[in-house]
């Protein structure tokens, strides 16, 4: 796990983000920061261990892929065509990424979805995974009732409401890799800027992946924490709120993952809703360090 201390290359991330399904060169990213190519590209590479064209590449496949996952109705050309590939390039480049065609990811990402090692169940077996994992391909979001890993859709909606939310003013910290010492960030965040923690403080985090699509190591997430827009510290910036599904978790911290894979797998694809490529973003209500109970909103960005 690395934090990304470099404004600059935060901002080229927001940047690369904000325009994934369009075309975008090393040159443009450069320029928006307004660096040469070859400086940026330097200062790129020991910020985050890639270069910036190999993370243009996997965030245009990744995010491709988790589009393959959450819009079942989409066809696989159309998916590929919005980020830029053409039907024979996009099998190609998603080859290389996943190891298996885009047809075949689509049709088994339920099954890794549900066996990540995330997916804490409280009742497992193989011949029970077959039985939600056909629930899922029927698209009738019925889970067994001795398999609570996933909720059905019914219990789902009833944690959802559709909210315009605001824009937050944060103060965040970015970091890549896996979300495992994620409390002792948090703690760390906490303490460091402890000095601009008032009573009307909202704790925030904002994340960009979902690790069933991308390697532990490449998660990228920030940790915020709302501030009053006069705070004139580098590592300040916009989330932007808007329409949202927000999804009221309370729970064990280890089951969230859960929570957003019945979003992602069961609720979204019976709804009328498809998600924006606004970032979500989760919104701490209540923690319990001692026993991991915790309460949350969780804000998908709707179109």
């Amino acid at each position: 796990m690395s934090m990304i201390t470099n404004e600059t290359i935060n901002h080229a991330i927001d940047y690369i983000l904000q325009h994934i399904n369009e075309e975008l060169s090393v040159d443009d990213v450069a320029a928006h920061c307004h660096f040469s190519k070859y400086y940026f590209s330097r200062m790129f590479k020991e910020a985050t261990g890639e270069s910036v064209y190999a993370f243009i590449k996997r965030l245009k496949v990744e995010q491709s892929a988790f589009r393959l996952k959450v819009e079942p109705d989409r066809t696989v050309t159309d998916i590929g065509c919005e980020f830029g590939y053409s039907p024979s390039n996009y099998s190609w480049m998603f080859r290389q990424r996943y190891q298996t065609n885009p047809l075949d990811f689509r049709r088994n990402v339920g099954k890794a979805t549900v066996r990540h090692a995330f997916m804490h169940m409280d009742a497992a077996g193989d011949q029970t995974t077959e039985m939600l994992l056909s629930g899922l391909q029927r698209g009738d979001g019925q889970v067994p009732d001795g398999y609570r890993c996933l909720e059905t859709f019914e219990e789902c909606s009833r944690k959802i409401v559709i909210k315009n939310l605001p824009d937050y003013f944060v103060l965040y910290e970015r970091r890549i890799g896996s979300y495992h010492n994620l409390s002792g960030q948090w703690s760390d965040f906490i303490e460091k800027y402890r000095e601009f923690v008032t009573a009307d403080t909202q704790f925030l985090e904002r994340t960009f992946d979902d690790p069933v699509i991308t390697d532990a190591d490449g998660c990228l997430y920030d940790i915020c924490m709302s501030v009053d827009r006069s705070v004139s510290l580098e590592n300040t910036c916009m989330i932007e709120g808007g329409k949202c599904a927000v999804y009221s978790y309370k729970g064990l911290g280890k089951h969230i993952y859960a929570a957003y894979q019945t979003i992602f797998t069961v609720w979204l694809p019976q709804t009328p809703y498809e998600l924006d490529y606004r970032s979500g973003f989760d919104i701490y209500r209540k923690v319990d360090s001692k026993t991991g109970y915790m309460e949350l909103d969780i804000c998908m960005p709707l179109k």
